[in-house]
């Protein structure tokens, strides 16, 4: 099982050029990533093993035009809880992963407690996500919304 520890791992100058070359090409074959960073291919295999048990690579997805597949409406919710003690964070977060409209999370440092990225068709199925599974989430207390109008950088 890969190490989850948050522990920062040491990485040096062939495995950040692995990451990189992955995070512009993840399906990249491992004798066009080998070569690419300057490796055989062997001594890259055993690197990238290592990088994914030790959870630096957390894994390998695909990345969806959400417009090709009619779910090109974006918004960002933000999220204030009515109670932020851990029990009542983790009941939040468990609920979350069950919402599979949400593709994002983050727990924020402000006068709110959680950004969520929200994708549905529209405006119409947004309403609908926020008023019966985001307004439902545990402990929430209040919601604000801020929708995309384009997606620059994804």
């Amino acid at each position: 099982m890969p190490n989850r520890s948050s522990a920062p791992v040491d990485l040096d100058d062939f495995d950040r050029k692995i990451i990189a070359a992955l995070r512009r090409d993840g399906r990249m074959p491992v004798t066009a990533l080998a070569e690419q960073v300057g490796l055989s291919k062997t001594p890259c295999q055993v690197r990238l093993k290592r990088l994914v048990d030790s959870g630096v690579i957390r894994g390998f997805t695909a990345l969806i035009d959400g417009a090709k597949i009619g779910l090109d409406h974006v918004a960002f919710t933000e999220v204030k809880l009515s109670d932020t003690r851990d029990q009542a964070l983790q009941e939040f977060n468990a609920a979350v992963h069950r919402i599979p409209e949400i593709e994002e999370c983050h727990m924020i440092a402000s006068s709110f407690d959680y950004l969520l990225k929200v994708r549905t068709s529209d405006i119409r199925k947004y309403r609908s996500v926020l008023g019966e599974k985001i307004s439902a989430l545990p402990h929430v207390a209040q919601t604000s919304t801020f929708v995309a109008m384009e997606t620059v950088k994804d």
